[in-house]
């Protein structure tokens, strides 16, 4: 495949998560957090990885940053695992976990790698897990606190931030459907869960910027959601995931609304008050896509299912699976057009009020430990259809490829591997995969063309095609 040339000063990265990479679970003070509580409870962790080791990446940092200099990355997009900062989720700083991420950052430095911390990626101090974790207001002030705390010692070198990853995920997955940490099952009752993590990102963007830090976004999960028939229950399903999904996190933070008033309504607090905060202005727009949705009306007869978890009957829709694709070892439907229709459709809904874009995730998960002609060919056409987007007319200013290392795929342990680099889970080896030099190539083969291009100007469009 002959893929387009992006313009100067795009960003490549590739990104990782504290609690699925870094192990060292009792080093420097770190306290305990609600997802090393879940996945200390029997069965939660499919294959029965152990999940205290990680990577390694907390012993092994400068190994995998030799890795992302070896790529060539411009950026790495890593989270700052908040219990081992603040182990008390408030109250006294752990000094010794707070160097660990001064180390992490100088050594970015020095290899000309921008540090993209994300400051929450599901891994809730347990003490406040405990005390009611996103259900409970005061978490969000507590969030932002931290969010000051981590700023006033980076944000001299870090010029790249991310307040929250994913909050659909944790409002769906962890607190209505019980699936992940902490492992409830409210239903609709979880919502103050994701109006809470809202406010923590907008206390945050204010906090980080009172600290002195600037170029601040976050990561949401989008993907188009597709009617599974014609009727009015199909569509109405499909209406009510979307919002559910997509428009109940960016319309907040985007337009200072919610995108329904019954849904509002259910929302705790002083919302009017609360959602000026959440709406306060990013300096870019984090996108993490894997694949469309296909949603109709509930059928209580069958077994529907979401990223391979059970959805409860009585939910007013039902998950259908998407046939005639290519399917991921998640078995996630292949669909790189998706990525083109999400970002067109922000690009379409939010007008002038959508900052520039950046995709933060994107990745293809293969059970097999070296299957990567397969996922060569996932980057390749989801790159393609990036451009697409932007030839389209919508601002996007960098990728980042989940992930860097294969890692600890939370409650499929091991068993699915994202990497550009193959881990032994005995050893921690770590062995660059042929995914890895391709993505290489191709950071190298940009920059190469983008140079041919400054020296012709009469070089309007270029494309390049990554060595075999």
């Amino acid at each position: 495949m002959t893929l387009p040339i992006f313009p100067p000063g795009f960003l490549w990265g590739a990104s990782a998560s504290a609690f699925q990479t870094e192990g060292a679970v009792d080093a420097d003070g770190k306290g305990p957090s609600g997802w090393d509580a879940f996945a200390a409870l029997p069965g939660r962790i499919k294959d029965g990885t152990d999940t205290t080791r990680g990577t390694g990446f907390h012993a092994r940092y400068r190994e995998d940053v030799a890795l992302l200099a070896g790529l060539g990355a411009d950026a790495f997009r890593f989270s700052v695992s908040w219990p081992r900062v603040v182990p008390g989720g408030s109250g006294a700083v752990n000094a010794d976990g707070l160097d660990f991420y001064d180390r992490l950052v100088d050594e970015l430095c020095a290899h000309g790698i921008t540090p993209a911390p994300t400051l929450y990626h599901w891994d809730t101090p347990l003490p406040l897990e405990e005390a009611g974790g996103w259900l409970d207001r005061d978490t969000a002030h507590r969030f932002a606190e931290y969010a000051g705390i981590v700023a006033e010692r980076l944000a001299d070198r870090v010029p790249m931030w991310i307040t929250i990853n994913e909050p659909a995920e944790v409002t769906l997955l962890g607190y209505a459907l019980g699936e992940h940490a902490p492992g409830r099952t409210l239903l609709f009752d979880a919502l103050p869960a994701a109006h809470h993590q809202l406010l923590a990102h907008g206390l945050a963007v204010r906090a980080l910027r009172a600290a002195g830090a600037d170029n601040i976004g976050a990561a949401f999960s989008h993907a188009p959601v597709w009617t599974a028939g014609d009727s009015d229950e199909d569509r109405f399903g499909a209406e009510l995931y979307d919002t559910l999904t997509n428009w109940l996190f960016a319309d907040p933070v985007l337009t200072g609304r919610y995108p329904d008033e019954n849904l509002a309504a259910l929302m705790p607090g002083p919302v009017a008050d609360d959602l000026k905060v959440i709406s306060t202005p990013l300096d870019w727009y984090g996108i993490n896509y894997y694949n469309p949705t296909l949603v109709g009306a509930p059928r209580p007869e069958a077994l529907e299912t979401f990223s391979g978890f059970t959805m409860p009957a009585e939910l007013p829709f039902g998950i259908r699976e998407i046939e005639g694709y290519e399917k991921t070892g998640f078995g996630w439907p292949v669909v790189p057009e998706g990525l083109t229709e999400i970002v067109t459709t922000l690009h379409t809904r939010y007008g002038d009020r959508l900052p520039p874009l950046y995709v933060t995730e994107n990745g293809c998960a293969l059970a097999e430990p070296h299957a990567d002609d397969r996922r060569i060919a996932y980057l390749e056409s989801h790159l393609t259809a990036l451009r697409a987007a932007m030839d389209a007319g919508v601002d996007v200013r960098g990728y980042f490829t989940w992930s860097l290392t294969d890692n600890v795929e939370w409650t499929e342990g091991a068993s699915q591997r994202f990497g550009l680099v193959h881990i032994d889970y005995e050893t921690l080896t770590r062995t660059p995969k042929a995914s890895y030099a391709w993505y290489r190539d191709l950071i190298h083969a940009q920059r190469t063309q983008k140079e041919t291009q400054k020296r012709n100007p009469a070089v309007e469009k270029a494309y390049v095609t990554p060595p075999e």
